[in-house]
């Protein structure tokens, strides 16, 4: 064998392991990525399980002072629930755009059937006085503040792992490696959330 055959096959064995290198390096770096977007949505998921956890509490205290607002109760209800649902499909990939979405736009929902309980609500003085609506209330604008706050860490973990993922090398090997969609942002519908109902029971 020459020299020369010798510092190409060297060459060529050297080229293999910086590539091989570089491969390995770029997967992990996107399954940690992705992990961390994961574990942020999971903050999401954690404040608002709290969230809908609050609404039913709320709703039975103002039954006792609203109950010809039958109906207005039960769309609540009943937003917080599809609300609910949307978690759950979110929460088991949050990777998915269709289920972020439908999570979002079931916030949406739930929001403005919220604003519209406490529209009336400004109507019941002795509701507004009672003690217990007033804890719900406030632990439910303290809730809506962490879930902006977690909203925020999720999106900008996204946005981390999508402009990774973009940028070369990852760009060339994103989707052998199963990441090939990009991650979704949680934008609520007309920042659902992130403006809070303004509730003021005090």
């Amino acid at each position: 064998m020459s020299i020369l055959t010798i510092i190409i096959l060297a060459g060529l064995v050297l080229l293999a392991v910086i590539f091989g290198a570089s491969l390995i390096g770029t997967f992990n770096k996107l399954v940690t990525l992705k992990n961390r977007y994961q574990n942020a949505f999971a903050q999401i998921e954690v404040q608002l399980k709290r969230r809908y956890d609050l609404i039913p509490n709320m709703v039975e205290v103002a039954k006792g002072y609203m109950s010809h607002e039958r109906e207005t109760l039960e769309a609540v209800i009943q937003a917080r629930n599809m609300a609910a649902g949307g978690l759950e499909q979110a929460a088991a990939n949050p990777g998915d755009a269709a289920a972020i979405q439908g999570l979002a736009s079931a916030e949406g929902v739930l929001t403005g059937t919220l604003g519209r309980l406490f529209a009336l609500a400004e109507a019941y003085p002795d509701l507004k006085a009672n003690q217990n609506m007033m804890q719900v209330s406030e632990e439910l604008r303290s809730t809506e503040n962490k879930v902006a706050f977690a909203r925020q860490a999720f999106n900008d973990s996204v946005t981390t792992y999508n402009t990774y993922k973009q940028r070369f090398p990852a760009v060339m090997v994103a989707g052998m490696f199963g990441h090939g969609q990009d991650a979704t942002l949680l934008e609520f519908d007309s920042e659902a959330i992130a403006e809070a109902p303004q509730i003021s029971f005090e």
